[in-house]
């Protein structure tokens, strides 16, 4: 996966209506794939939304 499409994925799971499945299907990736670029899910956890690379905090919405 391209960094920007895993940024994309831990954006995505940071929603708590979305499924990985879901996240995979719309990234054109498998569901193993996502859980080797975001290693936490294995855990159970999901990430939190953090800055993009071409983004900072300071551009990020409040909340």
């Amino acid at each position: 996966m391209m960094p920007e499409q895993v940024w994309h994925a831990r954006a995505l799971l940071a929603q708590p209506d979305a499924t990985i499945a879901s996240i995979a299907r719309l990234l054109g990736v498998s569901r193993a794939t996502i859980y080797k670029y975001v290693p936490e899910l294995k855990s159970g956890h999901r990430p939190q939304l953090e800055a993009s690379p071409q983004t900072t905090r300071a551009e990020l919405p409040a909340g």
